[in-house]
């Protein structure tokens, strides 16, 4: 009986376990890394992820790359070559490993390694060119737990094993310990109870034969307070990090000291430090600086509106044998330095200068810059060389230097919304020039051509095939693209931030708000699962389609489906089944399933139980058109309507002066004052575009959802979404009239090829991804419901960046080989 009743439980266990399946809610291939999002499995206590693909067969990955986020878990898997992958995740449940699901198969795409840091054949850090590990690479995982207790045996180290991340550094510090060293950061790790004046230091005696990485894992690996410091070291990798509110004693996020060679800083996130005693310090000290080092690369790093971005050089004193390269960086909304050079050859290509305040490259004591094929959108200055041009334009002392020149190569960069920018002229600007542009490539820049501070020559070091690395360099247009897609940590971090470009592109103060979401910033990261063995109880809900919906009375909405998961037993519906819509409860399939035709608006309700785990719930509202058309335009005019309005509610006073315009056909009097006690509120329930019209030459700005915009002939223009809206005072004026026009929808090709192909999340904040395709991708369109066409990509892209775009409905289509197919996509912030 005793054997039956064990062969019972176990044969019920293993039903269970195998029963179980995973639901997958994302997964993506990146650069030489691939990451998967899934529910939480109840009663799982751990979770077994194998991946397939490169020439490898379900190879289990480390349980510190397993983590969760209370509602969903992640796992990362780094250090994979480029190719076709799929990745299977299993639910351990009681000790036994279900079958668990695989997702379908992704794209990795390989890391672009060029520049300097790749002269003479070197792959500095412990990964090979292809991507993966280097031979007998040891691996260690840091976290906020383990960053001061982690341990390793350093060959030649004192005491052994050596215990702590600086500690085992210090190790390495000798050069002697050959085995190439990963170190995986994991989430936010604040300041270590041993560091070296606030920094972690990386060190290996110059060693040749030693190579480092140290590596963020997913898109929230965060050095908080503290930063990176690089000295007589080779061979090493800096990837995947963010760095935020650094307040070491040197001040640099990440900084390159005294004597390396061979240094490749990529992928990273640059955020701000701590302000300095310096008044140029507000921001922090500098982001990414370089002194006295060669063989440098610093590549695809994203730089949040820093104030000093990249200095190169400072007392080396010699043009002789120092190398470094800058490419497809996004210096986004950052004032200068991009970067600042002395005495260096530093080619610079394909980066995108994004509104930035002060200048973009600067040349100074003999430096020789080739500039090649960048982007720059409302940079001040985009290139100066120090004491000459604009240096020293309407009686200027040296904008940025006043130190000797040096010279700037300039081939094929773009240019748009600059302040001044003077090429060399043998006629006009023999002198008094900011760059050399060359009409080739390959042009070499007469010796004859000197800095007028200085007198020195450019050495045309980019023409000198002895020095000169290989390199195809993208278009400007097809540069910005890839830096914007791949700048910074995996899918650019998780750490949004959009920035207003009518204030920051001009401004290179604080950005308060951003400066606060730094200081408050706590990771999402709940548990790890190499570190506890347990799993976080939770409850989850998850919807597809989206919660909101707008139709004509009567038009059936489409399906909304809500399933519930993780340690909720059950949930409740509140508001419905009422006025045309219905729902149906599936407990076997954890399902909730919302259909019908609304005859009125239906706000609606979800929220989970259970025994265990964090309660959750989602709302909706469908709204209900009636005439079988979209909301009626909405218009107000103070002349004839004063302050009554059943559509807009409005607070504040009317001007006892009346004033005089003409717009849209109507002779206006009457005027609103905008002023501090001037409130406008109202409600529209689809894409609409706001039009406000003020004192005629009005030219200041006004608030509207807390942005400013700036009015243009006393008119501004507004695009919103769906919402609640509210009108503040910006700039004192008068307002005239307000006008609410409701966008049309854009008509789909009924004809248009239904193609395999899967465009998610959708709703979407950030990235759209396009899975499932065996088609090749020619070109994605995305248009705005009025038809208007907002982006296109290029050939082959599989993850779109949509957070620049306004929150609110869009037409996506995506051309293939064999065809094309739309799907309309809605953005959420």
């Amino acid at each position: 009986m005793k054997k039956i009743l064990l062969y019972m439980t176990i044969l019920l266990v293993s039903v269970q376990v195998w029963a179980q399946q995973v639901q997958i809610n994302e997964v993506a291939g990146w650069l030489e890394s691939a990451y998967v999002k899934w529910q939480p499995v109840a009663n799982a206590q751990s979770y077994n992820v194998y991946y397939t693909g490169g020439g490898i067969t379900d190879k289990k990955i480390d349980n510190e790359l397993i983590r969760s986020y209370g509602t969903y878990y992640r796992a990362d898997i780094p250090g994979i070559k480029a190719g076709s992958y799929t990745i299977k995740i299993k639910p351990v449940i009681s000790g036994v490993e279900g079958t668990g699901s695989t997702t379908s198969s992704i794209t990795v795409k390989a890391h672009d390694r060029a520049g300097f840091a790749f002269a003479n054949n070197r792959v500095p850090g412990a990964y090979n060119a292809d991507g993966t590990p280097k031979t007998n690479a040891v691996i260690i995982y840091i976290t906020e737990n383990t960053k001061n207790t982690v341990s390793l045996a350093v060959t030649g180290a004192t005491p052994s094993p050596s215990v702590g991340l600086q500690t085992i550094l210090d190790g390495y510090k000798k050069g002697k310990d050959l085995r190439p060293l990963i170190v995986r950061m994991i989430g936010q790790i604040t300041d270590l109870s041993y560091m070296l004046s606030g920094d972690i230091v990386v060190e290996n005696n110059n060693n040749a034969a030693s190579y480092i990485t140290i590596e963020g894992i997913g898109d929230d690996a965060v050095a908080d307070g503290w930063g990176i410091r690089v000295k007589n070291a080779s061979n090493i990798e800096i990837r995947n990090i963010g760095t935020m509110n650094c307040d070491s004693s040197e001040g640099d996020n990440i900084g390159l000291q005294q004597d390396n060679d061979y240094i490749w800083v990529h992928n990273c996130d640059f955020f701000y430090g701590n302000a300095g005693s310096d008044a140029d310090q507000i921001k922090g000290d500098g982001a990414l600086d370089c002194k006295k080092s060669t063989y440098i690369t610093f590549s695809y790093n994203h730089f949040w509106d820093s104030g000093k971005s990249n200095l190169l050089g400072l007392s080396e004193n010699t043009t002789t044998g120092l190398y470094i390269t800058y490419h497809h960086n996004w210096y986004d909304h950052s004032d200068s330095r991009h970067p600042r050079v002395r005495f260096y050859s530093a080619h610079v290509y394909n980066n995108y200068y994004d509104g930035n305040a002060k200048y973009g490259i600067g040349s100074t004591m003999s430096s020789s810059v080739f500039v090649e094929n960048n982007f720059f959108r409302n940079c001040k200055y985009p290139m100066l060389t120090s004491m000459q041009g604009t240096d020293v334009y309407n009686g200027a002392l040296g904008t940025f230097s006043k130190e000797d020149g040096g010279t700037i190569k300039a081939y094929n960069n773009t240019m748009s919304g600059e302040t001044r920018f003077i090429p060399y002229n043998a006629t006009n600007y023999p002198i008094e020039f900011d760059a050399y542009v060359a009409t080739t490539r390959n042009e070499t820049v007469s010796s004859s051509i000197v800095a007028k501070k200085g007198g020195k020559a450019y050495n045309n070091f980019d023409t000198d095939s002895s020095i000169m690395y290989a390199y195809t360099p993208d278009s400007p247009e097809v540069a910005k693209t890839n830096v914007m897609q791949y700048a910074g940590r995996v899918t650019g971090g998780d750490l949004k931030w959009t920035f207003n470009n009518a204030v920051d592109d001009a401004s290179s103060l604080v950005n308060d708000a951003l400066k606060a979401a730094l200081v408050g910033y706590k990771t999402k990261l709940a548990a790890i699962q190499g570190e506890t063995g347990t799993t976080v109880s939770t409850q989850t809900l998850t919807s597809t389609n989206n919660n909101d919906q707008t139709v004509t009375n009567g038009t059936a909405i489409s399906t909304i489906i809500f399933t519930w998961g993780g340690d909720a037993t059950d949930v409740t519906v509140t508001g419905l089944p009422t006025s045309g819509i219905t729902f149906v409860k599936n407990t076997a399939t954890k399902t909730i399933t919302i259909s019908g035709s609304p005859t009125a608006t239906v706000p609606y309700s979800i929220a989970t139980s259970g025994v265990t785990g964090t309660a959750t719930n989602a709302t909706g509202t469908i709204t209900a058109l009636t005439n079988g058309s979209t909301p009626g335009n909405q218009t107000h005019n103070f002349t004839t309507d004063a302050k009554t309005s059943t559509f807009y509610t409005i607070t504040g006073n009317i001007n006892s002066t009346a004033g005089s315009i003409t717009y849209s056909g109507l002779t206006l009097t009457a005027r609103l004052k905008m002023e501090s006690s001037t409130t406008i509120t109202y409600t529209t329930t689809s894409e609409s575009t706001l039009t406000l019209v003020f004192d005629d030459g009005f030219a200041g700005k006004v608030k509207v959802n807390g942005v400013s915009y700036t009015a243009s002939a006393g008119i501004v223009t507004v695009s919103l979404p769906a919402g609640n809206n509210t009108i503040i005072k910006g700039d004192t004026t008068n307002l005239y009239y307000i006008s609410t026009e409701y966008k049309t929808t854009l008509r789909v090709d009924d004809n248009i090829l239904v193609a395999k192909l899967i465009l998610y999340p959708n709703p979407v904040t950030n990235y759209l991804r396009i899975a499932n395709s065996d088609q090749n991708i020619e070109k994605v369109t995305i248009y705005s419901m009025t038809g208007a066409l907002v982006k296109t990509t290029e050939k082959g892209v599989e993850i779109i960046d949509m957070s620049k775009l306004s929150p609110g409905n869009y037409l996506v289509k995506v051309q293939t080989t064999e065809g094309a197919v739309s799907s309309q996509i809605i953005i959420k912030k």
